[in-house]
Parts: C-alpha cells; sequence; structure tokens
C-alpha cells in the first residue's frame, strides 16, 4: 500500500480520480489501484444499494424550494468523510441522503423533511457483558452515556460490529449492522444489539473479538451523529 506524501501543490488526497484511490488509515494517506467490482454483491448489499437508489430518486422528486432549505439546513454540518473540520462542509444533498438512510436503518424507510441541524449529545457506550441464549443468539449489553441530551429517548444507537475469535484485527469490510431495539430513557440507559446465531457458530474460540462503529440516529429527523469506535475481547455467558 504506498503512502502519499504532501507536497506544494495538494496537502491531502482522499476519493478517487482515474484508476486510482486515494484512503487513510491511522491519520495517514495510501493510494491504491482502484478496484474493479467483480461479482454483483451480497444480499445485505444490494438491499443497501437498492436504499440509496430510491434515496437519489427521492431527492430527484422534491421541489427546488424544498432542495434550497435542506442546503440551508447543511450550513453548520461538518463532515463525516475527509476533509474533516470547519473546511468539510457538505451540502443540502449529502444531508437529505443521510436522513433517508437514517430512517430506513430505524424501519421506516420514508423521505425526511427538513429540520433545523441541532448538535448531537456527548455519547459513548461501554461494554457490560455478553449473554448467549439456548437457541445460539447472543445479547451484547452495553452502558450508554447521554451528555446534554433535553430528550435521551429521541435517540437509537446503530453499531457496526465485527466479531471474530480474539486477537483477530478490525476489518470494516467484514461489520454487519445491528440496531439497538431500545431507545435510552435517562443519561445513563442498559442498550443492547442482538448478535443472530449464525454469526458466531463458526468462532471456535471461547473469547471473542468485538470491533464495534458506533453512532445516533435522531429518531426524529434521521439524522445520524459522527461516529465512534470501540473494541474489546469478551467471554459469551449462558442466560440463567
Amino acid at each position: 500500500m504506498p503512502r502519499f506524501y504532501p507536497n506544494t501543490l495538494f496537502s491531502d488526497c482522499w476519493s478517487s480520480v482515474g484508476n486510482v484511490t486515494f484512503y487513510h488509515r491511522n491519520g495517514m494517506c495510501y493510494w491504491r489501484k482502484k478496484s474493479t467490482l467483480k461479482f454483483a454483491g451480497t444480499a445485505p448489499q444490494i438491499r443497501a444499494l437498492d436504499v440509496h437508489k430510491r434515496a437519489l430518486a427521492a431527492w430527484r422528486g422534491i421541489s427546488d424550494d424544498e432542495k434550497e432549505l435542506w442546503h440551508r439546513c447543511a450550513v453548520p454540518v461538518l463532515s463525516h468523510r475527509p476533509p474533516y473540520g470547519v473546511d468539510g462542509r457538505i451540502s443540502g444533498y449529502n444531508l437529505f441522503v443521510s436522513a433517508y438512510h437514517g430512517f430506513s436503518a430505524l424501519g421506516r424507510e420514508r423521505v425526511p423533511i427538513p429540520y433545523a441541524w441541532e448538535d448531537f449529545p456527548v455519547f459513548n457506550i461501554r461494554f457490560m457483558n455478553a449473554v448467549k441464549a439456548d437457541d445460539g443468539t447472543a445479547a451484547i449489553n452495553f452502558n450508554l452515556f447521554l451528555g446534554n441530551a433535553a430528550d435521551c429517548s429521541r435517540y437509537r444507537v446503530l453499531c457496526k460490529v465485527q466479531i471474530g475469535a480474539a486477537g483477530v484485527g478490525r476489518n470494516n469490510g467484514k461489520m454487519k449492522n445491528y440496531l439497538s431495539p431500545s431507545m435510552p430513557q435517562s443519561a445513563n440507559s442498559t442498550v443492547c444489539i442482538n448478535i443472530p446465531a449464525d454469526s458466531i457458530a463458526a468462532i471456535s474460540s471461547d473469547s471473542l473479538q468485538f470491533h464495534i462503529n458506533y453512532l445516533l440516529i435522531d429518531t426524529r429527523t434521521g439524522y445520524r451523529s459522527q461516529q465512534q469506535r470501540i473494541s474489546f475481547v469478551a467471554m459469551l455467558t449462558l442466560a440463567s
């Protein structure tokens, strides 16, 4: 993976140009030849692509006046991808599509309404335990902290999870989405994600490695927070 070194013309690079893709890892910029898709995609990938196509069609279907409202709502929103910081703003189109995906993740896919942006509360999750049921499914329980939130029950936690044997490294391409079924009721709440049996049945190790990217979804607007990460090793305990 060749590294990109800043120069007098370009201080940083991201995205793709020609047959080259620039990407970031551990704060460093690298480049590689642009990959070519050689398979149709898995069923979840195809479903996600279909949702995205419907989001694009929905954007094309709203009026120019409503698009302008979306652009105004997006003014204070920082990008979730490089370039970060105050210079990394998004467009109304980006915010609309993100909100559409947010409602889809909640199981309430619909055309979103433009709402003024409100900053998300300070939040983090802390692993509590992992409990395995008789049918092979597992419940991963966390303590969720929400600071300065006027209405904690407004948010849901969406986790992208990779599970493997202890010591397995993080691979975002192997992560699957899990939505917490419950909404927090206070600044300190217990939330869980339910893991199907087939996601852990093939792992022979007693100790499981969890890599999780997690974020908040605003159930009123469909907006999504910046993503955070956590990794830990845990043993599955049997449900009593």
